[in-house]
């Protein structure tokens, strides 16, 4: 036989089994030996004595015998299996199989009655022990002749049978590392097989409005696992469902995992799915239930329930005895809901292995084992027959609701589930707007009875036409209802804010000395030249015979120039009045004090007799040090105002456990140093921690983290983990917000100077090679991230951008959250320039606004569309606004602001004052000015444009008043009529009275508006 056997697992695991026979507990202590005697049987998919085979040997051996006696083990089996026995029969040389009773092999004799084996295998049991009991495991009875010889012997001889299959299933609970690697595999699969094609299925039939048997979608979920794609690289042979998935609705539900899909349709409400895949033998389970349109208490009932499984999995640990594990959890349930305690499934799962259910570990109030580090579980708990009080229809009344995973036992922690598939309301619920459809096919079916058909179609249309709003309406009437929403919000926000703002703090002088003792005794202070003290950052100079220190920080800048035979140095200070930059620090304590602004000094270039050095070499150095000095003084003030404001983070608890979720060789950005360096990326207890390969450490705690973003390498060159912070942290000397973490994906630059052929096979390997990266690297974080949200109890959730709403983030990152804008302004919004800005203004209304230059129009729509939907209150209009002098204005009088109509001054269908309409002609004016270039015009305002405000604004100010009066069709084609009877009147009286009257010139922004 071809197939290898793992010697060095069976050695464990048969000494494992000796060890616990040795030591006596429960049925062990009764039985003198052990016969495990398989036959063939096809329709047997879980037995305890083909468990056992697989676990010692990690294949199935049909008619084979095994008697495991005190001092030796026998074997009898075909030919064939002898053969392959043999590796482990033979222990010459083998330091791990000391200690293992030596093992004898019999070839069983076809077409034989295999009397001679028998009597060489009872012998053996007879001089093991007693020889009087054997224990067997008495629910595997296989059928045929060999077999039933066999058991025959057993009897004869009078040999008592004692069941052990308990004691065995306890031996074999705890799984070692391998195969707790094979289980976690299966998991995978299974929740990849749900994730990626059960749960995508559903809602393409709901959204479909499908009719699809619960038995065909059971069906179309074991062809499924045919497919590599949802199985995660492993190979289709080995993988197998562990039972036909079960999939109920329509109140029809039955929560165990003995019954079998029906031929109902699925119905469009709670819908249940259970669903176990085996991979190499070994079984993972994992049971969720979708809801379509659940209404508010099921949706109560479900959350009741994920906490009652929390409360489960806290109480599921190492050496706590199950029936303690299942009353503390009955206990729960009682005292928050009493009332479910009824509807509570009997028992909330099971042990799992080889086998799929372990009969006697049982998660129930009986059960008297203990649980063990390193079992495996399913746990699965539901509520059955609860009543759906919304529900009109029969299938509408009855529900349940069924959750279930497969869960490891640890050391002291809670079990840590293997099965991490999204199970929070939001990501289980399907939510429909589908009320204002059902109304109006209500409405329809009402007036086909009442009307006939030609009436109902012209009682529709006539509705459609005079009552149906537009979508822009509808976003329009929106916006109205956030509009007040919003003004009265930031009035109240800004009223409880009132007195709580900070009074900005003056910052405290650079005072050189303290007192006179301080100040240095050097000689060249004495001798009335410049002196520069390192040590407190001081410049000594001369004025009017005194040595009078200047700190450096009042030293603008310095120059030095050579005119003739001496060398001049210019000192500059600050003083009020002058550019200070953007930086906060320098405000003046006293500024009505008297300031010196400049001085200069003189020295000579030419050497006097008897003089060690030239005059001026002392203004040379004294230029020198103190650019050394302003230079290191303004590097530590960098520093310092990076860390300003900096929230100390708690300390990383560092998780010593090898296991811990990690990423290795990416990259981080911003750069720690000026070259970037690859790291690691390692998940612990409370925080991230990236280490690079120079030795760097940069910790990012979970508290910390506001977004956590992972954006997949679809159509991109780099896969990418970005980190939106609460509060900044620092690292290579700078404060950030935004931390990213990404690798590349193949080549990031292609040699376009290679000959390349669409057939070269250099090329197509390269293809080939990049898309099997990508799916590795993609496979990779995703592992990472779902490790990490079951790490954090999913209190970190990692999204993913919709790429449809624009491109990915840029480099430095881009990031707002929603719920700290306050309204979205759209500025030169206007037909005839192709882009246009948006201003975000936030709720905190010191904080600056943020403004996004140069957008396409043709994304005005969609974003428009979409923060709508997300209730943001937005605005637009033609012009740019001074944001700094608004916001200033805002937050100096919230009050005044308030009480003259708020951010409805943004709005342009607000009855504003007449500046405000003012201010739109001008725009107006200024919009329309033919230019070359139209949006650099836009930019500038130029004297021309403000002269004809006057003479515009009443113009525009009547126009903007018809164009939003809202008038129908027949009174707009009327007004029309009239006009032109008008024109035609106003034409002949010009024609006659143009030699006696000087024309009035034509509004020229109503020239500008039809051309």
């Amino acid at each position: 036989m071809a197939v290898n056997l793992d010697k060095e697992a069976y050695y464990r695991r048969i000494k494992r089994l000796y060890s616990n026979w040795k030591k006596g507990e429960d049925e062990f202590g009764k039985v003198d030996a052990i016969v495990v005697s398989v036959g063939v049987d096809e329709e047997i998919v879980y037995a305890k004595s083909t468990a056992i085979q697989t676990w010692l040997f990690g294949y199935e051996l049909t008619d084979t015998i095994m008697v495991f006696c005190d001092t030796k083990i026998i074997f009898l089996a075909s030919k064939k299996k002898v053969d392959f026995l043999k590796q482990v029969a033979i222990t010459k040389g083998n330091e791990n199989a000391n200690g293992v009773p030596p093992i004898t092999l019999l070839t069983r004799e076809k077409n034989e009655s295999n009397k001679a084996n028998f009597d060489r295998m009872i012998e053996a049991i007879r001089g093991s022990r007693d020889g009087k009991t054997v224990g067997v495991f008495s629910k595997d009875k296989f059928p045929g002749e060999y077999m039933k010889s066999w058991n025959d012997t057993i009897t004869a001889e009078g040999l008592e049978k004692v069941d052990i299959s308990t004691v065995v299933a306890y031996t074999m609970a705890v799984k070692e590392d391998g195969e707790l690697g094979l289980m976690k595999k299966a998991a995978a699969i299974t929740s990849e097989v749900y994730s990626k094609f059960f749960k995508e299925r559903v809602m393409e039939i709901v959204d479909a409005d499908e009719k699809v048997r619960h038995s065909k979608l059971a069906e179309s979920v074991e062809k499924a696992i045919e497919e590599k794609k949802y199985l995660g690289g492993a190979d289709p042979s080995t993988v197998e469902m562990c039972y036909p998935p079960i999939i109920q609705s329509g109140g029809n539900y039955s929560l165990k995992f003995s019954v079998v899909s029906d031929k109902n349709h699925m119905h469009f409400g709670a819908i249940t799915c259970a669903m176990g895949i085996r991979y190499k033998s070994y079984c993972s389970n994992l049971v969720r239930t979708l809801m379509v349109d659940p209404p508010q208490e099921m949706q109560d009932n479900y959350n009741f329930l994920l906490q009652v499984e929390e409360e489960l999995l806290k109480e599921l640990k190492h050496g706590v005895k199950i029936s303690d594990a299942y009353n503390t959890v009955l206990d729960y349930v009682k005292k928050e809901k009493s009332d479910l305690v009824s509807k509570l499934t009997k028992n909330l799962g099971f042990a799992m292995g080889i086998e799929f259910r372990e009969g006697s570990l049982v998660l129930n109030a009986k059960n008297q084992y203990k649980l063990k580090k390193g079992m495996v579980f399913s746990i699965s708990l539901g509520f059955a027959d609860l009543i759906n009080k919304d529900g009109k229809k029969e299938e509408q009344k009855k529900y349940a609701l069924f959750i279930g995973d497969t869960i490891q036992i640890n050391e002291e922690e809670a079990a840590t589930i293997l099965t991490p598939v999204k199970k929070k309301i939001k990501n289980v619920g399907i939510f429909l707007k589908n009320d204002d459809e059902d109304d109006e096919e209500e409405d329809g079916d009402d007036a086909e009875e009442l009307l006939g058909k030609g009436a109902r179609s012209a009682a529709l249309l006539a509705d459609r036409t005079r009552n149906e709003m537009t979508a822009e309406e509808k976003r329009r009437a929106h916006q109205k209802e956030l509009a007040n929403h919003l003004n009265e919000e930031a009035k109240r926000r800004l009223t409880e804010q009132k007195g709580e703002q900070q009074i900005q703090k003056a910052r405290k002088s650079n005072v050189s000395y303290k007192n006179v003792s301080q100040m240095p005794r050097e000689k060249d202070i004495r001798e009335m030249k410049i002196f520069i003290d390192k040590k407190y950052e001081t410049v000594v100079m001369p004025v009017f015979g005194i040595a009078t220190p200047f700190h450096i920080a009042t030293i603008k800048n310095i120059s030095m120039s050579v005119e003739g035979d001496y060398t001049y140095l210019r000192i500059n200070f600050y003083v009020p009045g002058s550019s200070l930059g953007r930086q906060e620090g320098n405000i003046f304590p006293n500024p009505d004090a008297t300031f010196v602004k400049e001085i200069t000094y003189r020295a000579s270039n030419l050497k006097a007799p008897g003089d060690t050095s030239v005059p001026s070499t002392n203004l040379q150095n004294a230029f020198r040090i103190i650019k050394e000095v302003q230079k290191r003084y303004k590097t530590r003030e960098a520093e310092e105002k990076e860390k300003e404001g900096i929230v100390k983070q708690d300390s990383l608890v560092i998780n010593l456990n090898r296991s811990n979720p990690k990423l290795k060789d990416l990259y981080i950005r911003p750069n720690i140093a000026q070259k970037r360096m690859q790291g690691s990326l390692e998940a612990h207890t409370n925080g991230f921690r990236f280490t690079s390969v120079r030795g760097d450490k940069v910790d990012i705690l979970y508290n910390n983290i506001k977004h956590a973003i992972f954006q997949p390498c679809d159509g991109e060159m780099i896969i990418v983990l970005h980190f939106h912070l609460k509060n900044a942290i620092m690292f290579g000397k700078r404060r950030h917000t935004d931390v990213q973490f990404y690798t590349e994906v193949g080549e990031i630059t292609t040699d376009l100077g290679k000959h390349q052929h669409m057939h070269d096979r250099d090329d197509l390997y390269a293809e080939q090679m990049e898309r099997e990266m990508r799916h590795k690297l993609k496979s990779a974080f995703k592992n990472f991230i779902e490790k990490v949200e079951t790490l954090t109890k999913e209190e970190l959730e990692f999204e993913v951008p919709f790429r449809d709403l624009g491109p990915p983030p840029p480099s430095p990152p881009f990031v707002v959250t929603l719920d700290e804008v306050e309204l979205v302004h759209f500025e030169r919004v206007q037909f005839h320039l192709k882009n246009f800005d948006v201003v975000i203004v936030y709720k905190d209304y010191n904080k600056k606004v943020t403004m996004i230059n140069a957008v396409p129009v043709n994304s005005l729509d969609p974003i428009k569309e979409w923060l709508n939907s997300c209730d943001i209150k937005y605005t637009e209009g033609v012009q740019s606004l001074n944001w700094t002098k608004i916001m200033k204005t805002i937050v100096d009088d919230p009050e005044g602001f308030f009480e003259q109509g708020g951010w409805s001054f943004l709005d342009p269908e607000s009855e504003g004052s007449g500046a405000e309409e003012d201010s739109e002609s001008e725009m107006e004016d200024e919009t329309f000015n033919p230019s070359a270039d139209e949006e650099e015009e836009e930019e500038e305002d130029s004297d021309e444009d403000y002269s004809s405000e006057t003479e515009d604004s009443d113009y525009s100010a009547s126009l903007g008043s018809e164009e939003e009066s809202g008038k129908d069709w027949d009174e707009l084609e009327e007004e029309a009529r009239k006009a032109d009877r008008e024109s035609h009147y106003e034409d002949e009286d010009t024609s006659n009275s143009r030699k006696r009257k000087v024309r009035t010139p034509a509004p020229p922004s109503k020239k500008k508006r039809r051309s």
